[in-house]
């Protein structure tokens, strides 16, 4: 397990926010988390770092990182099953599916997300959501250090929540998919399509962390948020991105402060207009342990 200290996270999230952690593990496998689980229990655990705000210049934590570790990635073809460590990517999921001529994943390419923070999240789009292929989550149990397993109908899986995000104690170790036998080339392009549609839409060549709100019942934000006048809305260097407003992109040398002010305003602004609590989809990783 390889171990770091006062090690700089702009390369572990997906703003590109200087930030500093007292430490960063990178564990191995689930030997090594259990003995750091079991030497304490307070960590900042992160996933890909896609879909976060690191809110500190310095964190006087110990983080536990999943980016390019703990990533071991396994096919079964006779059941069509493939199972993946918290730390793969759920591009890499895609990509050994369509490999293996396997479908039902192809909504999974080019999303930016480990697999145990897609599970977190119910990480999805309009084609699909993580659980339609989820079949089984393996995960360690902080409250009394036992390995667990639980099955897809007991994952509490709804709109961008789990199980897991409402249990912080809770720490994914390993994830199984079911999918189903496919044509490769109808997979491969189902794959390009879905990218396709994404890029036409979302501001990839900036900077950002995904969509910055949930999509409240009978609403969308993007458009919502356009007809409040407020896509472009700078502060800093973050904006409400001219592309899709339900995305803050950095301009270059955002800060996460220009970030959490561009937020804050816009949930001001929508209330106020609307009569709508938007919430967060983005983490702030702050004070609070535990995220993913």
């Amino acid at each position: 397990m390889k171990i770091e200290y006062n090690f700089n996270l702009k390369d572990y999230n997906s703003y590109q926010i200087e930030s500093v952690c007292k430490r960063a593990y990178f564990p191995d496998n689930e030997n090594d988390i259990l003995d750091l689980y079991n030497a304490k229990k307070e960590y900042i655990l992160l996933g890909g770092g896609y879909n976060i705000i690191f809110s500190q210049e310095y964190y006087d934590n110990d983080f536990i990182i999943f980016n390019g570790n703990f990533n071991t990635l396994k096919i079964d073809t006779n059941s069509s099953v493939i199972s993946a460590e918290a730390g793969a990517t759920i591009l890499d999921v895609s990509e050994i599916a369509k490999k293996n001529s396997l479908k039902g994943v192809e909504f999974f390419y080019d999303i930016p997300s480990s697999v145990g923070g897609a599970v977190v999240m119910n990480a999805g789009t309009k084609e699909g959501e993580t659980q339609n292929i989820l079949k089984k989550v393996r995960y360690l149990d902080l409250v009394d250090m036992v390995i667990k397993e639980k099955i897809k109908e007991d994952l509490e899986l709804e709109y961008r929540n789990s199980f897991f995000q409402k249990q912080k104690d809770k720490i994914i170790l390993k994830v199984w998919f079911q999918l189903k036998p496919g044509v490769k080339s109808n997979i491969r392009h189902m794959m390009d399509m879905s990218k396709e549609r994404r890029w036409a839409k979302q501001p990839r060549e900036f900077p950002n962390s995904g969509s910055v709100f949930k999509r409240p019942p009978g609403a969308f934000v993007g458009p919502m948020i356009d007809e409040l006048g407020l896509k472009g809305y700078k502060i800093g260097g973050a904006q409400v991105s001219e592309k899709h407003a339900n995305f803050i992109i950095n301009l270059g040398n955002a800060s996460a402060l220009d970030i959490e002010n561009i937020i804050t305003y816009i949930q001001k602004v929508v209330f106020e207009k609307k009569n709508i609590q938007l919430l967060r989809e983005i983490k702030i990783i702050g004070e609070k342990l535990g995220s993913q």
